[in-house]
């Protein structure tokens, strides 16, 4: 392959990940769209980029947890379900590995933390990295106080607690024990009007010891991590602006009208800076060195009747629970019995899930089949792909961890896309707006013409809301005969923005490929053109696979998808004009399909990570195999190149014909009006 200075360069390995859905539901279209997909457009880029056997994607079930446990309780209880727990989240392993092969996402292994294959793996990872944080001084054994429902006679796990959010600024009104739904970290005791979803009833905190991270003590080190993702294009600016709003001294927030309260136990508190309340603000802030001053503050406000909310900071990070459905955690300093917190286990689960793949691999699949040539070499990158309320967990403590452990683990490349909204609200599938499922939306659509259409809505700069209209029950007009309501999945004149992109598809790819392949059973006996295709077109095809490579390597899906639709729909008018002055003239006919063969071989290579099926039809009909045709070893090469690597003449290279009115990109049935 040619190459460009100011080409992007790439690792001569590398490993893909998505962010784990957790075992307890199936997958809704937020965890395709806004993850899957995305994260399955670059490592079918970097598979043609780099070679299938140097990219390793991986992702899998979160097994464990009490998110799990919550809904398997709530199974048996109200639905009669008589499964085992591991039945429980097997079963919904599946449902979502059925949707996530129903889009196409090209995993080389979808696991489960707690299921074989990967269950053994997994767990010895799990206990050999407890004990290296260990051995290396970074736990602490910490005695906190945990929710206990007298009423129920148990302690309760992190899902059966909601209340609401207690960090400065956050509205989250879905708060369970520790951590709210945007992600925010505190302690139990800060958690905000708590109720047991057990009982109904207040639950009261009782003493238990747990491990924890020291991961203040990384904060040095986190923050010269920031400078040097700043400087990265492939880091967006989210993520370091997420991560430095921890990287802060602990602050409390008190409510001005409790400033007596406040001044008659000042002198108590530990050494502190006092900030007045600053104009239009109703709280003025105490800052503390360390969490653990903060903490002594915390306990004597609270006693002298001070309100206050604190603001975020790194606190240490639980590794260790107290409920049975976990993996287990070794035995440390006499303390057993112990699981290990779902949050810390997901997040060296891809290294779980990479030795795994490696061990089960038919040799030679993968160019090593040692997993640190993967996450500890210097010619490897991991990309993480997640949302991003998850940001605090793969930016803030994964990466001190990875400095914790010495074992050479790079840090990961974070991807992180804002959320698809639905209908213009923010989906959840526990929340008020419940998104639809992703197998649901494929009783409308295409597994193509949504991948097209997700990859487009550029969630790399901000939530975007997805309509799709089959779906949209929202009132379009009233019907002038009936004076009923008519709904904008029923009204004709309405467009569906869901379908935007694959009209492309349809459209101008589809004839794209049929010219070339109609025109060469005519002119050309079913070969390629032998006459050699013009400058204008091999520049205009060089100059699109520069530009879609730029913005491939920046995960700007985005941009990639709009630089291969401009370039087709230049080619295919080059086509219409170059044909139709080519009437009568063979010679001239075959020219201009020359041109218009390198430009459907170009938007094929450069679209077969958005839309694999309908591209891989094309190269089967252009009689190449798969490993040369999408491989950007010949990125700039055309058919004849191609060919002639096959040791054949374009004369010589035979297409396979098409059946009358083919299409490569077909719309769904439920789009075709019947005549």
């Amino acid at each position: 392959m040619p190459e460009t200075s100011s080409r992007p360069s790439f690792p001569r390995r590398a490993v893909i990940t998505g962010g784990m859905p957790y075992g307890n539901k199936n997958l809704h279209f937020g965890h395709i769209g806004g993850v899957f997909v995305p994260a399955d457009f670059f490592a079918r880029f970097l598979r043609d980029r780099i070679g299938a056997e140097n990219v390793i994607f991986v992702s899998g079930t979160d097994c464990y947890g009490s998110p799990i446990a919550e809904g398997y309780r709530k199974k048996v209880e109200n639905e009669g379900y008589t499964g085992t727990i591991e039945d429980y989240v097997r079963a919904n392993h599946e449902s979502q590995k059925a949707a996530l092969d129903a889009y196409g996402i090209s995993l080389d292994l979808f696991a489960g933390s707690g299921l074989a294959p990967a269950r053994d793996v997994h767990a010895r990872v799990t206990d050999e990295l407890i004990r290296r944080l260990h051995e290396r001084g970074y736990l602490k054994k910490r005695s906190t106080r945990q929710f206990f429902d007298v009423e129920a006679g148990t302690f309760l796990n992190g899902r059966q607690v909601q209340g609401r959010c207690p960090v400065r600024g956050c509205k989250s009104e879905k708060a369970y024990a520790d951590e709210c739904d945007l992600g925010h970290q505190f302690d139990p005791e800060e958690l905000i009007a708590p109720l047991s979803q057990v009982t109904g009833t207040t639950p009261e905190l009782r003493p238990v010891d747990n491990w924890y991270f020291d991961l203040p003590a990384f904060r040095d080190e986190l923050e010269r991590l920031m400078d040097e993702w700043d400087m990265d294009p492939q880091v967006r600016a989210i993520v370091t602006k997420t991560v430095r709003e921890s990287l802060v001294d602990p602050v409390i927030y008190v409510q001005t009208k409790f400033r007596e309260a406040y001044d008659a136990v000042a002198d108590q508190l530990p050494a502190h800076t006092l900030a007045e309340a600053e104009k239009g603000q109703q709280s003025f802030s105490l800052t503390f060195a360390g969490w653990e001053e903060r903490d002594e503050a915390r306990e004597k406000l609270d006693a002298a009747g001070v309100r206050f909310r604190t603001g975020k900071c790194l606190l240490p990070f639980r590794i260790t629970g107290n409920i049975d459905w976990g993996v287990a955690a070794p035995e440390l300093e006499g303390t057993s019995g112990l699981t290990v917190w779902c949050w810390p286990e997901s997040l060296w689960a891809p290294i779980s899930f990479t030795q795994t793949t490696l061990e089960l691999a038919e040799e030679g699949r993968y160019s090593s089949r040692d997993w640190h040539d993967w996450w500890c070499s210097e010619d490897a990158r991991v990309y993480q792909f997640i949302g991003q309320d998850n940001i605090y967990f793969y930016c803030v403590a994964q990466p001190a961890m990875w400095e914790a452990l010495d074992w050479g683990l790079t840090q990961d490349i974070p991807v992180a896309n804002y959320h698809i909204l639905f209908m213009n609200k923010k989906a959840s599938s526990s929340g008020k707006i419940v998104p639809p499922m992703a197998a649901e939306l494929l009783d409308a659509y295409t597994p193509e013409q949504l991948r097209a259409h997700w990859l487009s809505l550029g969630l790399d700069q901000k939530a975007v809301s997805f309509n799709p209209k089959a779906f949209d029950t929202s009132v379009s007009h009233k019907d002038k005969a009936t004076g009923e309501d008519v709904l904008v999945r029923d009204d004709p004149r309405v467009v569906d923005p869901a379908l935007k992109e694959s009209a492309f598809l349809t459209n101008i790819f589809n004839r794209l490929a049929r010219s070339c392949f109609y025109g060469a059973a005519n002119v050309c006996d079913a070969h390629l053109p032998a006459v050699a295709p013009s400058e204008e077109a091999v520049a205009a095809a060089r100059e699109a696979t520069l530009a879609f490579e730029r913005r491939a390597y920046e995960f700007d899906a985005h941009g990639a998808l709009g630089v291969a639709e401009e370039f087709a729909r230049a080619a295919n008018k080059r086509w219409d004009d170059a044909s139709k002055a080519a009437k009568g003239d063979d010679a001239a006919y075959e020219a201009a399909l020359a041109d218009a063969f390198v430009a459907l071989r170009t938007t094929a290579l450069l679209m077969h990570p958005a839309v694999p099926f309908g591209c891989e039809k094309i190269c089967e009909h252009m009689g190449f195999s798969p490993e040369l045709f999408f491989s950007w070893d010949h990125a700039f090469d055309g058919p004849a190149e191609l060919a002639a690597a096959c040791g054949e003449t374009p004369a010589e290279h035979r297409i396979v014909p098409l059946p009358p009115r083919y299409d490569f990109f077909e719309k769904h049935p439920s789009q075709v009006r019947s005549k």
